[in-house]
């Protein structure tokens, strides 16, 4: 079905996110293809905000340039997020394509529903970048670093904290991103992963998903939480490998 695997890892991850399913799929025939996205790992930040179509572009680019063979795409997290992107956007004839459709979607507890729960979040960003210029004012600004920390370990944005001015502004244009309307649109088939104990992306994202996607398997493990990719990398792999041969699944 596939001779190649494309992972894309999730916000503040890199390529090195995927070293346990690469141990997992150590002896297959599988070539696991991992990019650092722009802005993390290796690569360089963009040179301005980016919105999650940017990053979709620049991974189709990627995989033009850098896969010539039958594939299939995975994402955890923003890396979903990216991959929902891709899969929906490609038309329904391959030959109207610049990107050849992968033959199978991964997606492992996958960024990408905006619903009033993430108003949380996105008000701790504001409130935090709020805070940085309240903690501009001279008579503060000597605890500055100390209080900054503080602040954005109460709010809950440590993604934000670490980031430059222009991965703020992009993690803002993506968490505000709702991906929900390109759900039915993706027909190619699709196995998503998650783990029951997810806070960041929670369970009923999942189930969702798995209503959309018409004809989606989901997979959930309980006692796991944002890092389905990592923790249980073992039994992802073995749905890849069935995948692989065209066997059916236990």
């Amino acid at each position: 079905m596939f001779s190649t695997l494309v992972c894309l890892h999730g916000w503040g991850g890199s390529k090195e996110s995927f070293t346990e399913l690469r141990a997992a799929l150590k002896g297959s025939d599988l070539r696991i293809v991992t990019p650092d996205l722009p802005g993390f790992g290796g690569q360089p930040e963009p040179d301005r905000p980016w919105t999650v179509a940017d990053y979709a572009t620049w991974v189709a680019q990627y995989i033009r340039k850098n896969v010539h063979e039958p594939y299939a795409l995975l994402g955890h997290s923003h890396g979903g997020r990216i991959a929902i992107k891709l899969a929906a956007q490609l038309p329904q004839s391959q030959s109207q394509s610049l990107l050849p459709a992968p033959n199978h979607l991964y997606l492992c507890a996958p960024a990408g529903i905006y619903h009033p729960r993430h108003l949380k979040r996105t008000i701790g960003l504001v409130l935090a970048k709020t805070g940085d210029i309240v903690l501009s004012v001279p008579s503060v600004r000597a605890v500055r670093p100390h209080a900054r920390k503080l602040l954005y370990k109460l709010l809950g944005v440590h993604d934000y904290e670490q980031a430059s001015e222009t991965m703020r502004k992009t993690l803002m244009n993506i968490t505000q991103e709702d991906l929900r309307p390109l759900l039915p649109h993706i027909r190619i088939p699709t196995t998503i992963f998650w783990g029951e104990e997810d806070t960041m992306t929670p369970l009923s994202d999942g189930n969702l998903m798995h209503e959309q996607i018409a004809g989606s398997e989901l997979h959930t493990y309980p006692g796991v939480r944002h890092r389905v990719h990592r923790d249980r990398a073992g039994d992802i792999a073995r749905h890849i490998q069935s995948d692989l041969r065209g066997k059916p699944r236990n």
